[in-house]
Parts: structure tokens; sequence; C-alpha cells
């Protein structure tokens, strides 16, 4: 923890966040929640109990947006950065696209942790994606992990069916399996889960197998009050305005104005994204089939940010397509206005004050609301509302008293809530000034921050809950692997253990005195059962790495569950059924048994013969399979991912956690340690070699000790100083 409080890092990753001049309504993935993670970092950094906050997101250089999403750090104030990690190209897409590279961004953070030398006291990831990272990062580092979902897979999983879509529409658009099953990997894991509303719990986070597990907190988002103020400022002699302010005002007046015959009349508002749950031609069609209404207000809908409609995705497209379909059919020119972009910063405030100036309403016609954030700033305004009676919208007119909830799907409903408000003044005063006063005294970001600083800190003093409910290794690898700079790594079997083991408690002995200044790994054909099985039986430490099935896995420290950065690394271009389905008929080949097979492992027995060796290569390259194939002990065949091998996840290590290569000391015997011995890191042939490894000798950073298994080691370590290096003498 920093000496005035805890480091916080934040997650949102899909890119689009920057510390001025917000592009809401961008696309589907630049809603709401952008805009709550940027004022929960910069209000939780104005804290004197908050030591630092970094929002980390997804580093962006791509001509079709904005420069400022390439700028790798981009300071906000004192305490507060955004931090950019480039992961699966540079180019921008989509979040539902970015599944596959989320095992780099882990691996990138990691580096980019131990380059600042700052291990965070509390991660928050935002969304499942970025929920999906937090978690990972949380059981490396050992802390706890907190998580907002802000929309959740399977309420949307279940909104699409009704629609019409099919499942395997879904998972192809949307990736929604992979969605919903990190969600409840993510519910399985997290310490805590923020929500806005009770609904939300009970609704949507209700609807998961993993629900009952976690902790929730509602902690309701705020608004920035000195952003949003009432509108009768502007009616006052304010000379505190700024000039932005008062050029946004003029700006949106004169937007507006060029739509409408009749200016002057109340107007109608509506901001949102161009999505089909905004159920903005739900909107348009009130109004059109209400000439009451039409002759009582204008009505502004302000539909997202769009150059040509023909240049979107085909949700916005649609969305877009039908709202001008809608004002055509209805005939609705002169009494709608459809603007085509607006900025956040000036304009979106200056829009509520121009409505409620005129007497006017602010509706949310969502078909689905987890919460509605432009409810709150429209209401602190002093803009009355009639919203969605579902979810959110519940919960803030409860605590407010400012508007109307309305079943959306019912046009009536909806057009006799806003001609009730515009037609009497006393509701209207009412509606106003209870959305002023009681914003203030429900939602702000600073009651928000306190909230969430308090809750924080009961985390972080070890509630016993987070004992049984974690995965998390009570060892904190993490957070001793960042800290380290040497690493002795061994082959277990006539390497490490064999038939000399006279010096094996000399060797442990060393591990013991150097235990907090030289990592230990193994690397094995064993699995990691077996591995730590026979370590125990000899009484070795405990490692803090296990490469293990000749380099399928890779296990960190106590846990049972293998890497899944690792994992995810070799699993490109991986198909184990096509390379077991081709060697099936080789007559020389016998496939082992099924508990010496794994995911990215097939494993045969052969009969040493190079001629044997170079069919199987020369059959697998025909049919155009990627792999590594390692022979051992004139017996073993081994094939792995080309990416996978006991070397590669060396390399792998060193890359994660910037231990420099020669910094590794690899010890082995046999033609399965034949590729991890070679190349930069310092290697050590123990005196009991196989055959296999004599075209070594002679090779750079290759040492071939006189001494056998653990004795070898030990001449290792003396023959390149290595214990000296690590101690300083």
């Amino acid at each position: 923890m920093a000496a005035d409080g805890p480091y916080v890092q934040l997650f949102s990753l899909h890119g689009l966040i920057r510390a001025t001049n917000l592009e809401m309504g961008r696309d589907a993935d630049t809603g709401g929640q952008i805009k709550y993670v940027l004022e929960l970092g910069r209000c939780l950094s104005e804290r004197d109990d908050i030591g630092r906050v970094d929002l980390f997101t997804r580093l962006i250089a791509d001509k079709r947006v904005s420069s400022d999403y390439s700028q790798p750090v981009e300071k906000v104030n004192d305490k507060f950065r955004i931090v950019r990690i480039q992961c699966g190209g540079r180019r921008y897409m989509r979040k539902e696209l970015l599944w596959p590279y989320l095992e780099e961004y882990v691996d990138k953070t990691i580096k980019f942790i131990k380059r600042n030398d700052a291990i965070p006291d509390i991660v928050h990831g935002h969304y499942p994606d970025a929920g999906y990272v937090a978690a990972q990062l949380a059981d490396i580092l050992g802390i706890p992990f907190v998580y907002t979902g802000h929309s959740l897979g399977r309420a949307k999983q279940a909104r699409l069916l009704d629609q019409g879509m099919s499942r395997a529409e879904m998972i192809k658009k949307f990736k929604i399996d992979r969605r919903i099953d990190a969600e409840e990997q993510i519910l399985a894991r997290a310490d805590l889960v923020v929500t806005s509303t009770r609904h939300e719990i009970d609704e949507q986070y209700g609807l998961y197998h993993n629900k009952d597990i976690p902790d929730y907190q509602v902690i309701p988002p705020g608004i920035d009050i000195d952003t949003f103020y009432p509108y009768y400022h502007n009616i006052l002699d304010d000379t505190e305005r700024s000039e932005n302010s008062r050029y946004a005002q003029a700006s949106m007046l004169k937007e507006l104005n060029r739509f409408f015959m009749n200016p002057d009349k109340p107007l109608i508002l509506a901001l949102s994204r161009p999505d089909k749950r905004k159920n903005i031609s739900g909107l348009v069609r009130a109004y059109g089939e209400d000439l009451e209404l039409q002759s009582m207000a204008n009505l502004a809908v302000f539909a997202g940010l769009r150059k040509d409609i023909d240049a979107m995705a085909d949700n916005e497209k649609e969305v877009l397509t039908e709202m001008l379909l809608a004002m055509d059919k209805y005939d609705l020119y002169g009494k709608m206005a459809i603007p085509k972009k607006h900025d956040f910063e000036y304009e979106v405030p200056a829009l509520y004050r121009i409505a409620a100036e005129k007497g006017g309403v602010f509706i949310n016609p969502a078909l689905t609301e987890p919460f509605g954030l432009t409810l709150l700033e429209a209401s602190a305004t002093g803009l009355p509302i009639v919203a969605t009676n579902d979810g959110g919208p519940n919960d803030i007119i409860q605590n407010c008293r400012n508007g109307i909830l309305v079943d959306v799907t019912d046009t009536g409903q909806i057009t006799d809530a806003l001609r009730k408000i515009i037609a009497d003044s006393a509701v209207w005063d009412r509606y106003s000034k209870n959305g002023i006063m009681n914003v203030r005294k429900h939602y702000t970001w600073q009651s928000h921050a306190g909230s969430y600083a308090k809750r924080i800190k009961t985390l972080m003093k070890g509630n016993p809950k987070l004992d049984f409910k974690s995965p998390r290794p009570s060892d904190a690898i993490g957070r001793r692997l960042l800290k380290l700079n040497h690493f002795l790594i061994t082959d277990i079997d006539n390497t490490l253990l064999g038939d000399d083991n006279s010096q094996l408690e000399t060797l442990i002995d060393y591990l013991k005195r150097y235990h907090d200044r030289l990592g230990f790994g193994v690397a094995t054909g064993r699995t990691s059962d077996s591995a730590r099985e026979i370590l125990e039986k000899f009484g070795i430490p405990r490692p803090d790495v296990i490469i293990c099935s000749v380099g399928s896995a890779l296990f960190y420290g106590r846990s049972k569950k293998p890497s899944p950065g690792w994992a995810s690394h070799i699993n490109n271009r991986w198909n184990r059924q096509k390379i077991v389905d081709l060697l099936e008929d080789v007559d020389f080949l016998e496939y082992q048994e099924e508990e010496n097979q794994r995911r990215y492992k097939v494993s045969y027995y052969m009969d040493p013969d190079k001629d044997r060796l170079a069919a199987v290569h020369d059959l697998l390259l025909k049919h155009r399979c990627r792999y590594t194939l390692i022979y051992s002990h004139d017996r073993y065949l081994d094939i792995l991912p080309f990416r996978a091998s006991k070397g590669k996840a060396i390399r792998y290590l060193s890359y994660r956690w910037e231990i420099p290569l020669i910094n590794f000391l690899v010890c082995g015997d046999s033609g399965n340690d034949e590729e991890m011995l070679r190349g930069e890191p310092r290697a050590v042939v123990v005196g009991n070699y196989s055959h296999e490894l004599e075209s070594l000798k002679g090779s750079r950073n290759v040492y071939f000790a006189g001494a056998p298994c653990s004795g070898g080691i030990i001449e290792g370590l003396r023959h390149y100083h290595f214990i000296d290096e690590i101690s300083g003498g």
C-alpha cells in the first residue's frame, strides 16, 4: 500500500477513453461506462486516503480514431493516469473481437508493473473482458479483485432471443458464449461486485450459476454537478460561466433551431447510442402518433455521433434508418431534430439546460436500462424525466421523485406522461426542483468514491472470507516473481534426482539460503501432479514454476491450474485432432496411454530410427501442420504446438517477468532437454547425460559437468559463479 493510501488499478479495455472530450455514443463500446470509469478514477484520486489510481485501457494507433488513443501514458492529475497497453495489434476493434488477445494484455501489464516497480493493492475490472484480465492479475499478485459488469451477457442473450436472433448468430457476432463463461468465472473469483442498483443484483446477476459466491455492494454512480448545474444559472447573471459553456449553449440553440418551425415550444429531449434496446423508433412512433403532443412540444433525438450511416455497423445503421423512415412516415419535419454530432464536455450539459429553459422533458425510452446516467445528468440541470420502468430508473425516481416511469412498449403511456409534465407547470416545477436537490443528495461522484474507498479498505484488511472463496495462491507468487532477477530451472529425472543423490541436500540448502533472490523451477516430461509428488517425497522446496508435460503446460507456485497465458500463447494454429488422425495408421508409432496425453501434447512410443523421424516430419509438413517434435531416450516421441517446448516456456517466462535470459541457469540430461539448453541461457549438462546431447559439446553457454545429477547442478552453479552474482559476492 502507498504511504498515503492504496494504489488502485482500474481496467476498461476497449480503448476509446481519454481525459477530456469523451466520444460517448461513437459506437456500441463508448456508452456511459467510459465516463463511469473516468469519473471514478478522477474522484478517487482526489481523496487523501487513496494513494494512486491508474486506468488501464488498450493502446490504439488507427487513422480512423483520434491520435489521443495512441499515447502510452496520459496524465490526468498528479495521482491519476490513463495507461494504454497494446494487444491484438494497433487497429481499433469492437470489444467482442478482443477475447483472443486478453492473455497478451495480462503479460504486458505485468511487464508494465515490473518496470514501474509498483504492485497495485486492488484491481477493478469493468466489463467481462477487463474483468477477466483483472482476475488473472489478482491471482498472480495475490490481491483483491473488484468487478463491475455494467451490462451482462445472460441478460443480453435473453433480449436477443426475444428479438428473434439465433444462438448461433449471437455466438458469431457477439461471442456470447465466451462472454457468459467469463462472467461465470469472474463471479466465482471476485471478492466484491459493485453494482448501481439492487435490481441489477436480483434481476441480472441472479441469472448466473455463480450468483451467490461474491459479495455485492450497491454504490450508485454520480455526476459532475459543476458541469451539470441547474438551468436557472443561465437565466441569472452568472459571471462564472466559462466562454466554452456560453459558446456551447449558443451552438446547440443554433443547431436545434435549424430543424424547428416553432423553436420556442417545449423540447422533448432524447440522448442515447443508436442501439435497438434504446428503443428510439418506439419514441418516434409515440410522438408521431400523437398530434396533440406534436402541437405542444418539439422532439430532439441525439442518437450518437455519425458522419455517413452507410459506413456504420449494421446495428447502428438499422436503428438510424428506422428513425429516419419513421420521421418521414409521420411527416415530422419542422417538429423533430436529428443532429449528427455533439460533444459531451460542453454541448450535452447545454442541451439539458436548453430543454429545461423551454419547460421540456428528458426521456429515456430504452427497453432495458441497467442504470441511466443521462437521467441523473438531466435531473441535475432541473429537467424532469420520463423513463422506462426497468432497472436503474426505478431507484432514481424513488430517490429523486423527479419524473414518471412508463412501460415503453406502450406508446400511450409514453405520450400521456410527456403531456402531463409539459402541460402542468406545477408538476413540472415540482419534478424540476426535486431533481436538482435530490441528485445532489444521492448521486455525486464524491459520495460514490467515499463509499468505494471505505469498502475496498475492508477487503485489504484480510477479510477471512477471502481465504476460502478465492483460488488466489496464498504465497502471492506474482509478487515474488516480480522481484526476482535470477532463476534456476532443471529437469527432474536423471538431472535433479537420479541414481546419485549424494549432493541433493547441498543443493536444497542453496535453494533455501538464497530463496529471496533465486527463483526455482522444474522443466519435466512429468505431469504437474507427478512433479509435485516426487519433489515433496525428496524434501525439495516447492518450485516457483513447473514447466511440465515436455513444455506443453506451465504452472505457478501452488496453483493447480495451468497458466492461461501460456495456454493462450501456444494454442495458435494448434490442431491436435488433425495430427492424431494423420498419424493413426503409421505402423511404427504406438499411441501412448491416455494418462500421458494432454490437450497440448500428443505422445507415442517409437523405436529409434532417423528415417522414421523424418517420415513423421514429412507427413505433418505435407498437411500444413504447425508443431514441435521432441524425441528422447530412444523411445518417446512427443508432438507439441509449434510455440511449445521447455526452452520456449523459459523464453516466455523471461519475457513475461522481465528476467534476462542470461540470468537463467538451465540443467538437463537428455534429448527432451536439448532445445532448452541451447541459446542465451547458461546451460548445464549433468555428468550422467544421454548420448543425445553429445552434439552440444563446444556450444556457447553449455557446460558439461563431471558430476552426475544434483552434483552436476552444483558444479554448474560454481562454474558460472551464479551464487556469487545473486549474493553480491
